[in-house]
């Protein structure tokens, strides 16, 4: 459904005492994300004097600025920032959020980053033990009233696409079914088709809901397919084999287990944190089809995501999507365990490590073309900020 534009708010003389405190309050996140992503933007200086009531051309121009910052800042490095930043507190997305809301001006990046900044501060409000069930329109409704007040329960027909949608996701059985099934791209249409529609107190909920719940989703399934790569490596060494071929993973054709097992532990870091960097999600999607065919399974696992994506499209038809990389920030250990690997013994990695991801850790994912693909034995990558 293509949705209309809702009515305009009346219009009211600006609150500069308020635009002023906001700008304030963003000016120090801005100027790091500037540094943090070499953009070439000097710091508005008056924003750092001790002025509480400035006259209206300064505040007029540290709205300018912000706008031009707001033209700068792309999506994917509001995201990459906000989770490895410990600069941004709850306060901190709750004034972005009422900046980007308050807009006149309805574009798609500011649409997709109230989008995830929504999503983001109702998964850090969140209780580690809510779970899917617990987490209903109510409930996400009443975590966000600190930015979007009450709202009226009563929701759209349209928006029940989104529950459709989370339910074909929870069918998905790996990472790689998700990606090529069309579930991510239904979801990006339905907040597409909404239009203005998607800034109803109602649509707002309901999207952040449908983003929390799909957060969850995508990494329980990045996490299942780490565990199932772990197992067939476990499989493999029983069998003493030493080496797999897995250039179809931008490995190597003879590709070390003990190698493989460091950096899926250092992938398991990464999923610890509160985000990861430049880990292309493609690589983990590859990496487990080599150990599958490796093992002996990977026909059977080929003809069963086959079958899934050919009936996902049977009932939505929707376009594929080209599986890319997710917008992350390097860990640390992420560099040190595959480097470590190289020359590490064979015994010291026999043990087998499951793990899972509690859910308020659980990072936001995004498939973009932009962000640097990751290299195992890039050492360079930056840790997290503190």
């Amino acid at each position: 459904m293509t949705a209309s534009s809702s009515p305009e708010p009346a219009s009211s003389a600006p609150d500069f005492a308020a635009l002023w405190s906001s700008a304030r309050r963003l000016h120090p996140i801005y100027i790091e994300l500037a540094r943090e992503f070499v953009i070439d933007a000097p710091a508005f200086a008056a924003l750092d004097e001790p002025v509480d009531a400035p006259d209206r051309e300064t505040v007029e121009q540290a709205q300018q600025w912000l706008q031009d910052m707001d033209d700068r800042i792309q999506v994917h490095q509001l995201r990459q920032f906000l989770q490895t930043s410990s600069l941004v507190d709850g306060d901190g997305l709750v004034a972005l959020l009422l900046h980007f809301l308050a807009k006149a001006a309805r574009t798609d990046s500011s649409r997709d980053k109230i989008d995830f900044l929504l999503v983001q501060y109702f998964s850090q409000r969140a209780p580690t033990e809510l779970d899917d069930n617990g987490a209903d329109l109510a409930y996400v409704a009443q975590g966000l009233e600190p930015v979007l007040g009450q709202v009226e329960l009563k929701t759209p027909v349209w928006l029940n696409a989104l529950d459709r949608v989370l339910d074909a996701a929870r069918h998905c059985r790996s990472l790689d079914e998700l990606l090529h099934g069309g579930v991510l791209e239904q979801g990006r249409k339905a907040k597409v088709q909404a239009g203005d529609l998607f800034y109803l107190p109602i649509a707002l909920t309901a999207f952040t809901r449908f983003g929390y719940l799909m957060r969850r989703v995508f990494f329980r399934l990045m996490l299942a397919d780490l565990n199932n790569i772990l197992d067939g490596l476990t499989e493999l060494e029983e069998q003493g084999v030493e080496t797999i071929d897995c250039r179809r993973a931008q490995f190597s054709a003879q590709e070390p287990i003990v190698r493989l097992r460091m950096i899926c532990q250092s992938w398991k870091v990464m999923f610890q944190a509160e985000y990861s960097s430049g880990q292309p999600l493609r690589m983990l999607v590859d990496l487990r089809a080599s150990v599958d065919a490796a093992v002996g399974r990977g026909a059977e696992a080929e003809a069963g995501e086959k079958a899934a994506e050919a009936t996902a499209a049977a009932k939505a038809a929707p376009a594929r999507i080209a599986p890319d990389k997710i917008a992350t920030r390097a860990v640390a250990a992420t560099a040190g365990a595959s480097a470590t690997a190289k020359g590490a013994p064979h015994a010291a990695a026999k043990p087998k490590a499951k793990f899972a991801v509690s859910n308020d850790e659980a990072p936001e994912f995004e498939i973009s073309a932009a962000t640097p693909e990751w290299n195992p034995d890039d050492e360079s990558q930056p840790p997290k900020r503190r």
